[in-house]
C-alpha cells in the first residue's frame, strides 16, 4: 500500500488531516477509520496505534479545533480594548474560524460530543470562550446580570449565524454585517 501521506513521526496528524477532510465531504459520522486509513495511506490497524476508535478521532479534531479558534481569540486581545468592541471581534472570529476551518468546527460542534465526554475536550472548549468570558465580566462589572448566561447567549448567536447564513454558497445575505448588527443590538440592550 502507498504511505505517500505517511512520514515517519506523522502519522497522528496525517490521520487527524484526513478525518478532517472527511467530515467536510460526508459528516462526522460519515465516514470510517478504513476511509480515514486509506486516505492517510496507512492501513487501517495503524489507526489504533494513536485512536481508539473514531469517537476518539473526532475528539482529538475537536480539541485540535478548539486550540485553534483559542488562538485566534487571544490574538483580538487589546488590554485597553472596550469589551464590547472584544465581543464584537469574537463574534467576527468565531465567524471566520467556522468558514476557513469547516470539518474542525463540525467536530467540535456538529457530532455529539457532549460536555462531560472528554475532560481534554472541555477544557479546549473552555479555553475556546475564555476570551469572550473575560470580557462579558469587563463589560458587566457592578451589574448583577450573569456573565456565564450572556457568554452563552452570545456564542449561540455566533453558531446561528454560522448555522444559517454561513455555510453553503454565499448568499445575499451579509453575514458579517449580520453578526455585528445583532451583537450591537444585544450588547445595547445589555447596558440598557
Amino acid at each position: 500500500m502507498a504511505k505517500s501521506g505517511y512520514h515517519h513521526g506523522n502519522l497522528r496528524p496525517a490521520l487527524l488531516n484526513a478525518a478532517l477532510a472527511l467530515i467536510e465531504e460526508k459528516g462526522p459520522t460519515g465516514f470510517t477509520l478504513s476511509e480515514a486509513a486509506r486516505q492517510a495511506g496507512v492501513t487501517p490497524a495503524a489507526i489504533y496505534r494513536h485512536f481508539a476508535g473514531r469517537d476518539d478521532l473526532l475528539i482529538a479534531a475537536a480539541i485540535q479545533g478548539h486550540q485553534i479558534l483559542a488562538q485566534n481569540m487571544a490574538a483580538i486581545i487589546v488590554e485597553d480594548a472596550a469589551p464590547d468592541v472584544i465581543l464584537r471581534a469574537a463574534g467576527r472570529v468565531f465567524l471566520d474560524f467556522a468558514r476557513s476551518h469547516p470539518g474542525h468546527y463540525i467536530a467540535m460542534f456538529e457530532s455529539g460530543l457532549h460536555p462531560g465526554v472528554n475532560a481534554d475536550l472541555d477544557s479546549a472548549g473552555a479555553g475556546t470562550q475564555a476570551v469572550m468570558t473575560r470580557a462579558t465580566q469587563r463589560l458587566l462589572e457592578g451589574s448583577d446580570i450573569d456573565g456565564k448566561m450572556v457568554t452563552a447567549h452570545m456564542l449561540a448567536l455566533c453558531h446561528g449565524m454560522v448555522e444559517l447564513f454561513a455555510r453553503g454558497p454565499k448568499g445575499a445575505a451579509n453575514t458579517e454585517k449580520m453578526l455585528d448588527s445583532a451583537l450591537q443590538i444585544y450588547l445595547r440592550g445589555i447596558r440598557a
